[in-house]
């Protein structure tokens, strides 16, 4: 499985802001596709994932405000990012899960900042 993330840039605070993953390669059997996200200086953490079955989860952070989303086939995974913050700056990295496999794609850069 090979990903490709785009959508990053620099919002101002209380913006929107959408991040797409393309999946492509062998893509049957994805158990669940997932965003994380670095900021300088911390730890790599969940955003937003979700499931085969369509069920979603999201950091404590980000909920209410972040929206993960996919089309069919996994072809693409969406997150729907509104009412950004400055805290919401960070390396966005897409990530999906194939049986045992675990695979990632780059990062982009979200830059929330006035």
């Amino acid at each position: 499985v090979q990903l490709q993330a785009s959508g990053g840039g620099l919002v101002q605070p209380g913006g929107s802001l959408t991040l797409s993953c393309a999946a492509s390669g062998n893509t049957v059997n994805i158990n669940y596709m997932a965003w994380y996200r670095q900021a300088p200086g911390k730890h790599r953490e969940l955003v937003a994932r979700i499931t085969s079955g369509g069920y979603t989860d999201y950091g404590d952070s980000v909920k209410g405000r972040f929206t993960i989303s996919r089309e069919t086939a996994w072809k693409t995974v969406n997150l729907q990012m509104n009412s950004l913050k400055p805290e919401d700056t960070a390396v966005y990295s897409c990530n999906a899960v194939q049986l045992f496999m675990n695979y990632w794609g780059q990062g982009t850069l979200v830059t929330v900042s006035s």
